[in-house]
């Protein structure tokens, strides 16, 4: 019997009497934790869009400033690799719960500093250098966080339902950025635009600092992972995870990153950058793309728990790539819309792009914790996820870049969401072959 065939034995034998109750609670659990990674996340990319181009990066070239901004969106995601390794050791050598708590206070604590750091007005150029340290700091704690989240979720669930359980963490990104982007929007609503400048954009950031108590409490409450408990319990816990994933399990880190892809860099894609793209290419207001993101995002919720009951019926990497494919094809309708002027098609743009991506990013879950065996998941998880991450940081970038050598046309932004679709398309296809095979499981 094979190490990984081994395993896998202790895995199934661990699931075997968990419940649908104790899977719910530690998905809600989860999902908490979730929500807060990515409303603090993704209030640096409504931010990097709508203030840091402005009040930390000085240039006389808006696109320059944007670039700059983009680029310190990117380099919090860059950091989410190294995040992944140390949580991830973490994580399969101590336990899960943990390490699972260490990540979420960071998070929250290094969020609600943003929402305190002085502009480079008042203090130079220790503004942006401060701003990039938050950001590299914030990116170690979420690249830890997230597969944690997962692979805790999918271990407490029934086999026959983890891609259904694999879902609800997930909804975690639809909720983070209708809370991030709302915050925005109401503080664009109910104060003037020399206000929201100055000081509005600050109270999202600080929301996070009472947020981070009612998810610690809540996360408090979870239950360690059976089948780390059973690893112990057995002695297979893996003393050097970091160097057993690397040597057995190269090529699922390569395909997990990719089935990830289009659900993190997709995404970046059709709100970061198409944010920026409205509001200073197309000239449209910026409480218009507000809305449309928090539409879109709203709409996501439903998409990720149907994608969780289709890959628990058909399998998540199918899921992976039918959803690839029909991103591939609303690509192009969704920038025609974008660039039409009308309000109502601009919303609907942005809904139709993030609900196709999001069906793969709702089967990602699943598909990443099948690739690795119980004793290096979090490890091999965490570096295929935050790897797609850390890519996924510069597509805002290297799109405002490419749009602007067009002559600020969309159709290089629509020609990467293209590529990202069926790549992650082509993810879906080769994965069940390399995952780890447990009785009862639709890969």
């Amino acid at each position: 019997m094979s190490e990984t065939t081994h395993t896998a034995s202790i895995e199934y034998g661990a699931t075997q009497e968990l419940s649908v109750k104790d899977a719910n609670k530690v998905a809600i659990g989860a999902l908490i934790g979730t929500a807060l990674e990515w409303y603090d996340f993704f209030l640096f990319s409504a931010a990097a869009a709508l203030v840091f181009n402005v009040q930390y990066f000085t240039s006389e070239n808006a696109t320059a400033a944007a670039l700059a901004s983009f680029a310190t969106f990117g380099v919090g995601l860059a950091a989410r690799p190294i995040g992944g390794i140390i949580f991830g050791r973490m994580g399969d050598s101590i336990g899960r719960r943990k390490v699972l708590m260490i990540t979420i206070v960071g998070i929250g604590v290094v969020t609600g500093l943003i929402g305190l750091l002085p502009t480079y007005a008042a203090i130079g150029i220790a503004a942006p250098v401060l701003l990039v340290l938050l950001r590299v700091l914030q990116g170690l704690f979420v690249g830890g966080e997230w597969s944690g989240a997962m692979t805790i979720v999918v271990e407490n669930a029934p086999l026959h339902l983890r891609a259904r359980y694999a879902a609800i963490p997930q909804i975690g990104s639809p909720i983070g950025t209708i809370f991030s982007s709302g915050g925005f929007f109401v503080m664009t609503l109910i104060l003037s635009q020399q206000s929201f400048d100055s000081w509005g954009w600050r109270i999202p950031f600080l929301i996070a600092f009472p947020l981070l108590l009612v998810a610690v409490y809540i996360r408090s409450k979870l239950e360690e992972s059976p089948v780390f408990r059973q690893l112990e319990e057995s002695g297979e816990v893996d003393k050097t995870p970091v160097a057993s994933t690397f040597k057995h399990s190269w090529k699922q880190i390569i395909v997990g990153m990719a089935a990830a892809l289009l659900g993190v860099g997709g995404f970046y894609l059709v709100t970061a950058f198409c944010v920026y793209y409205g509001v200073n290419v197309l000239g449209y207001e910026s409480s218009l793309m507000l809305l449309g993101s928090m539409v879109a995002a709203f709409v996501e919720i439903f998409v990720l728990l149907w994608g969780g009951v289709l890959g628990s019926k058909y399998g998540a990497s199918r899921v992976i790539l039918w959803g690839g494919v029909a991103s591939a094809v609303v690509t192009i309708p969704a920038f025609l819309m974008l660039s039409s002027g009308n309000p109502v098609l601009v919303v609907l743009a942005m809904t139709l792009a993030v609900a196709a991506l999001s069906l793969p990013y709702a089967a990602s879950g699943t598909v990443l914790t099948g690739l690795f065996p119980a004793k290096t998941r979090y490890t091999g998880v965490g570096l295929a996820q935050n790897t797609a991450g850390m890519l996924s940081g510069f597509i805002p970038l290297l799109a405002t870049g490419f749009v602007a050598a067009a002559a600020d046309h969309w159709w290089p932004a629509a020609a990467m969401l293209i590529f990202l679709s069926l790549f992650s398309a082509f993810a879906g296809a080769v994965a069940p072959r390399l995952s780890v095979k447990l009785p009862g499981f639709k890969h």
